[in-house]
């Protein structure tokens, strides 16, 4: 990756280009997009795609990107912006193709399960294919062996507290991680994962059906991932729930009185309040929220920052105060148990921070 100020100045460039509205001509970019792109040489372009695909947004932002750089008349770069879009819609391909197999298979089998977080980048792919599903992990386990040939990865610390399964598939670049009746970095969300499965929706992606996870739980499970386990949010996170607030296909009452019976609701309410201030600084407006996430919200994007790829929330004190909010709201319910797997985080945080600074990755910890 280049400098910080080079990736500052091309991650403003991939929010302009994702977070824009096209104008009436689809081609001719904004005079922001004109002053970003010049401060970006042809040899920071590898650095611009790096950052998009970290941050899941390769063809949203390049396909804008193409058609600026073609009406400018910058062939050689319009021509090698089509060559990565290109490479990464076939590895998408391929992978919502295999993904359709594996759950095609799961079903079969007897195993539901719910794509969550990989399809809601649509028409991007994460890196991994995240499913759900409510089975007994002997019975998935068998089955992704013996009809993949699939095998398990190492399980981390995190993984076993978290439910989940990881898969390695010959043939499929993208790791299958399987979440099992439970959802939070150590498994302690059970309240969210109780009507997950019967609210599930179709939709068609391709030539593919699909079963995902409602509007409401789509931003649980992406909020609990942002502002309670990695304490950064991606750009494809933004643009995704935008889109989905845009199109008000979210039910706020039903949001707010599942995330209230989690102990999230606070960080749900942040992390909405950011993402409508990040889009508002970008296309002028904010996205369509409710007077109860304003209500609710103690900070906003002005408390985030760009640094290491991605918007970062700070951990003390925002992150901190939403971690003991969670806490006290499972303690006061008398959930004990769940309590108890989320007492453990802060230890596994710090052996995590030590053991990326003693080998330089938190795998075995995460």
């Amino acid at each position: 990756m280049g400098s910080a100020r080079n990736l500052n100045v091309a991650f403003q460039l991939l929010s302009e280009l994702s977070l824009q509205p096209t104008s009436p001509s689809g081609s001719r970019a904004s005079g922001r997009t004109s002053e970003l792109l010049s401060n970006l040489g042809q040899a920071e372009f590898k650095d611009l795609k790096a950052l998009a695909t970290a941050n899941h947004v390769i063809l949203r932002s390049f396909e804008p990107l193409h058609r600026i750089l073609a009406a400018d008349g910058k062939s050689q770069a319009a021509e090698w912006v089509s060559a990565a879009m290109k490479d990464e819609a076939a590895r998408i391909h391929d992978a919502v193709d295999f993904l359709q197999q594996i759950c095609s298979v799961l079903e079969g089998g007897g195993c539901p399960v719910t794509v969550i977080k990989s399809l809601d980048h649509w028409p991007d792919l994460g890196n991994d294919l995240d499913l759900y599903t409510d089975a007994r992990p002997e019975r998935f386990i068998e089955i992704m062996r013996l009809r993949f040939n699939a095998r398990l990865a190492n399980r981390s610390w995190g993984d076993r507290l978290a439910n989940k399964w990881n898969f390695v598939i010959p043939g499929l670049s993208e790791l299958v991680e399987v979440h099992v009746g439970r959802l939070g970095q150590t498994g302690e969300q059970t309240e969210v994962t109780r009507s997950l499965s019967a609210r599930t929706q179709t939709i068609e992606v391709g030539d593919h059906t699909f079963r995902v996870a409602a509007p409401e739980d789509r931003i649980v499970i992406s909020a609990l991932q942002r502002m309670y386990r990695h304490f950064y949010i991606r750009l494809c996170d933004v643009v995704d729930n935008a889109r989905l607030l845009d199109a008000r296909l979210v039910d706020f009452v039903y949001l707010e009185t599942l995330g209230a019976a989690a102990g999230i609701w606070e960080g749900i309410a942040n992390y909405l309040k950011i993402i409508s201030e990040y889009v508002e600084s970008y296309r002028g407006f904010g996205v369509p929220l409710p007077a109860s996430v304003e209500e609710t919200a103690t900070f906003g994007a002005g408390q985030i920052s760009f640094r290491r790829n991605f918007l970062r929330v700070p951990i003390l004190p925002h992150s901190l105060h939403l971690y003991a909010s969670e806490l006290r709201t499972l303690m006061l319910k008398g959930d004990l148990r769940n309590g108890l797997r989320l007492s453990l985080l802060p230890g596994l945080a710090t052996a995590a921070a030590i053991e990326q600074k003693i080998t330089g990755s938190d795998k075995g910890i995460w």
